[in-house]
């Protein structure tokens, strides 16, 4: 087993690559270390398969995950720095040459919460406010479908007036000081969902919209050709999620007393509701696993497969809390990073250990499975590059998406 190690800038936002051979692009902060913080530019880095960087550029404002065209060229968000500022697209090709620019419709104060690129143009999940600022009376986030110019095909107000959620708790004069679930309350900030906030799965997107002082959100699953909302998922303490398919998602609840998956069908109907909670993949078959992730220490989590029928086989206990997005190999095998190793947990929930190394560091992107085995993923300001590890190519199946989602673009077709 062989391990590089390529440092970045700052703390890595996200990263992604055109092909299986790379390069491997990430978008991170031009400075967040004890020797550099600039928490307000991006630095875009293209780095081969070796950890040898090939270009970098830099751009205005914080980072948002890249997201990789079918082209092999990459998409960056980022702003003039303006008050509000006015958000731009940008498309890079392989050399780092700037190829063209989109500045989609916005209005007055708006942010950019998410963005996912489409084959005909870009779904953007737009805020109100900036992030932790305070609502204005009667404001909403929305979804809005522009095509490849920036003009809005279709945009829809995603409400998030009165939000509650059983296991939320207050106790005040009002109360006696006796604990008491929470009664409804109004948002004061709104913010995109932590993880995941943006998918779009053949005819549906499903869009993240969370209260920021509590961390209890709603999902909105949306129609992509009208803009219509489908459903609308109750209140929860949403979390990790996953295309499941065409017009199908799994949404993961954490906290707050609560720890389950739920599958949406096509109509946002909860399908099938599972006990357990975590960084989930969907192969070709419709098999869901992944590494489970619960707010409990010393860890009680396991790696779990979810059966169609709402029961769940047992994998090997999980050490640890803070974990990678994982990947899956043709041969069905998952690897992930968690408690300073790399494991991989094969399709009859055997576990082996790849690699260990000193590192308890929490902030984490997901694992790219690349050419020959090879595993990427960063940890704080560093990426990290695993070679030999004897891992199968990817996986097809609707998640990890769009090519084992290489691309960074969380977008299934309807085929």
């Amino acid at each position: 087993m062989k391990l590089d190690v390529t440092r970045l800038p700052g703390q890595a936002w996200g990263l992604a690559s055109p092909a299986s051979t790379g390069p491997i692009y990430l978008t991170s902060y031009a400075g967040r270390s004890p020797t550099a913080r600039d928490l307000d530019t991006t630095v875009l880095s293209a780095v081969d398969l070796t950890g040898a960087t090939i270009w970098q550029r830099t751009f205005t404002g914080h980072p948002f995950p890249p997201r990789v065209d079918g082209d092999g060229t990459v998409w960056v968000v980022h702003q003039d720095g303006g008050d509000p500022p006015e958000f731009t697209l940008t498309c890079v090709g392989a050399d780092g040459v700037t190829l063209r620019s989109v500045t989609p419709q916005q209005r007055p104060s708006e942010h950019l919460g998410a963005v996912v690129r489409a084959p005909d143009g870009f779904y953007v999940l737009w805020l109100p406010t900036g992030r932790r600022y305070v609502l204005p009376d009667g404001a909403t986030a929305r979804l809005a479908r522009h095509d490849d110019t920036g003009g809005t095909v279709w945009s829809t107000p995603l409400p998030l007036e009165r939000v509650s959620f059983g296991g939320v708790v207050e106790a005040s004069a009002t109360t006696g000081w006796q604990v008491r679930p929470k009664r409804t309350w109004k948002p004061s900030t709104l913010e995109v969902s932590h993880w995941e906030p943006l998918l779009v799965a053949g005819d549906r997107v499903l869009a993240g919209i969370t209260d920021g002082s509590s961390g209890i959100g709603v999902c909105f699953i949306v129609d992509t050709e009208s803009g219509d909302i489908v459903a609308t998922t109750e209140p929860g303490p949403y979390h990790h999620k996953a295309i499941a398919g065409p017009g199908r998602f799994l949404v993961g609840a954490q906290g707050y007393g609560a720890l389950t998956s739920t599958l949406y069908d096509h109509d946002g109907r909860a399908a099938q509701t599972w006990p357990s909670h975590g960084q989930m993949l969907v192969d070709a078959r419709g098999t869901i696993r992944g590494p489970e992730s619960e707010n409990t220490m010393p860890s009680r989590s396991r790696f779990r497969v979810l059966n169609r029928d709402g029961s769940m086989r047992d994998g090997p206990p999980l050490t640890g809390y803070h974990t990678t997005y994982p990947a899956l190999d043709d041969d069905g095998t998952t690897v992930f990073w968690r408690d300073g190793r790399l494991l991989a947990v094969d399709e009859e929930l055997r576990q082996r250990e790849l690699l260990r190394r000193d590192d308890d560091r929490a902030v984490l992107s997901r694992v790219l499975l690349l050419d020959e085995g090879v595993v990427a993923f960063s940890v704080a300001d560093e990426l990290l590059i695993v070679r030999g590890t004897g891992l199968a190519p990817l996986a097809a199946g609707p998640w990890p998406c769009a090519d084992g989602d290489i691309h960074g673009n969380p977008v299934v077709s309807a085929g």
